[in-house]
């Protein structure tokens, strides 16, 4: 019976930012962000020659997520997310209708930053590189709330075996 079926839409990514988060607000004063996340995934061919492919997600964070991304996110930094997907039609210049699938988060950890940032002496602000109408980040405050992190500098190979579902 499919009643019975529990519904889950559940999306988990670890990736790395392809850009600065677009950090608008919505007419009603509501902080949004936009971000765009890489994945990678490796796999050996039946021949033995190991094969890569790239997947890019559209992550939609609202109100104080949105406002901590745009404060402490960064164009190559790892990051993880949690949420949900969801599709939006919309219509274009020409009328004709578009899908837009995204991932609207409820959770994210901050991981380590592109090692220009560090390079470039933004050691918790943006890198040197970030446009200029951006509101410099503190450099030596820690924030009043805490941000949870993810250490992604241990590269373990997750083998199919210890993944618990």
């Amino acid at each position: 019976m499919f009643h019975e079926f529990m519904n889950v839409n559940k999306v988990l990514l670890v990736g790395r930012l392809t850009r600065d988060p677009e950090i608008r607000n919505t007419a009603t004063g509501q902080t949004v962000a936009s971000i765009s996340l890489a994945t990678g995934y490796t796999w050996k061919d039946k021949n033995g020659q190991k094969q890569e492919k790239t997947e890019f997600h559209n992550i939609v964070l609202w109100g104080r997520l949105a406002e901590i991304a745009g404060q402490y996110l960064i164009k190559g930094q790892e990051a993880y997310f949690e949420g949900r997907l969801q599709t939006r039609k919309y219509t274009d210049k020409s009328g004709a209708d578009r899908y837009r699938t995204e991932i609207i988060a409820e959770n994210m950890q901050l991981g380590s930053k592109p090692r220009s940032a560090y390079e470039s002496g933004a050691s918790s602000g943006y890198s040197q590189s970030a446009p200029q109408s951006r509101p410099a980040a503190p450099k030596t405050e820690m924030p009043a709330e805490e941000i949870p992190t993810i250490n992604l500098d241990e590269e373990e190979e997750v083998k199919i075996e210890d993944v618990p579902f």
